[in-house]
């Protein structure tokens, strides 16, 4: 029995099913083989990827998930499900105009790109229970496409045959929207009040060349959209992330020289930059004793802001002789879906 006339998937990333190295080699090999994650010939992905990354470093990365598990399992699958069960519970108060006249209601659902429950699975329940309107709702802030538009490639390959194919609609990004900025402000706020000498905005990298083919026209080193946002820059995972910024310092009526915008999470010198260690590190050598950090780009805790950010980070910037690294938590549960799905119309 239909529930509601539209059915709303929320999509993160992925997490193992639990901290062992199998269940991680296991995560790390359907992510990784990915070609919108690593984007090179299949032949030669298969092997670096099966052969070489994810044998080596299976291992590392299930030691890192120990660090990060909880009693109640994964933090991104448990932020994950507490946010649809929030949304569910809020469910009335939506915004009449984003349905139709006939609508009762919407029903909201949880998925992982990669990992359970999957994508597809999900898919594929929705449409066993008769929905004919699909929204999905990728969980990533600034569009990139080895993150919404792998999202966006897997919900058209799994519905691609579906006969009859519903109305199906996919927000590619929130980055701009009110109903996400407010709230992270706040939390901001919350974490550290004006007491810092520096606020921090981490975004996970992404290899230069990821976005160069965003827009094949300008060179991403000679891009000036860390000073504002081109006209060609609405698809721009950089451009994006140095708005995001932006508005965020609005928000919080920051001078420009109170806060930097960096990116973590680098696999090689290739990627964007400034890189999120070099910066932290550069402060703190430089006298700066209480820096706040906060990560635009997850909409919930995991293994980058709980571990890389809030430990790694945290003791890289001690010992260069920063006194408090204060890291923001994600908007996790709190993330305002309706808001996001009101403005995204």
């Amino acid at each position: 029995m239909i529930l509601g006339n539209r059915a709303v998937i929320l999509v993160n990333v992925g997490t193992p099913d639990s901290p062992s190295v199998n269940d991680v080699r296991k995560y790390l090999s359907e992510f990784l083989n990915d070609p919108k994650v690593i984007d090179m010939p299949w032949l030669f992905r298969k092997l670096l990827v099966n052969l070489v990354i994810v044998p080596f470093r299976a291992p590392r990365s299930a030691s890192l998930y120990r660090r990060l598990w909880t009693l109640k399992g994964s933090p991104l699958l448990v932020h994950l499900t507490e946010l649809v069960q929030k949304a569910r519970q809020s469910i009335q108060s939506v915004r009449p105009d984003f349905m139709s006249a006939a609508s009762d209601g919407l029903v909201f659902y949880g998925a992982m790109r990669y990992g359970n429950p999957s994508l597809a699975s999900v898919l594929n329940q929705v449409r066993q229970e008769g929905f004919v309107r699909i929204t999905v709702l990728p969980l990533f802030p600034q569009y990139a496409s080895s993150t919404t538009g792998s999202v966006i490639e897997l919900v058209n390959m799994v519905t691609g045959k579906w006969d009859p194919k519903p109305e199906i609609n996919i927000v590619k990004q929130f980055y701009n929207s009110t109903a996400f900025i407010r709230p992270m402000a706040d939390r901001i706020r919350e974490a550290g009040g004006f007491g810092f000498d520096r606020i921090v905005f981490s975004y996970h990298g992404l290899p230069v060349s990821h976005v160069r083919k965003e827009h094949p026209s300008c060179n991403p080193d000679t891009c000036m959209c860390a000073d504002h946002m081109p006209e060609y820059g609405g698809m721009c995972y950089r451009a994006a992330c140095y708005e995001t910024s932006r508005l965020l310092a609005e928000e919080l009526g920051l001078d420009e020289g109170k806060y930097l915008t960096a990116f973590q999470s680098r696999f090689s010198k290739n990627w964007l930059g400034p890189f999120t260690d070099d910066t932290l590190l550069s402060l703190a050598r430089s006298g700066a004793k209480r820096v706040i950090i906060a990560a635009p780009s997850f909409a919930a805790d995991c293994l980058e802001t709980t571990v890389e950010i809030g430990e790694e980070y945290r003791k890289l910037f001690i010992s260069g002789g920063g006194e408090e690294l204060v890291v923001v938590p994600c908007l996790n549960e709190d993330l305002d879906v309706r808001g996001i799905l009101a403005s995204a119309q």
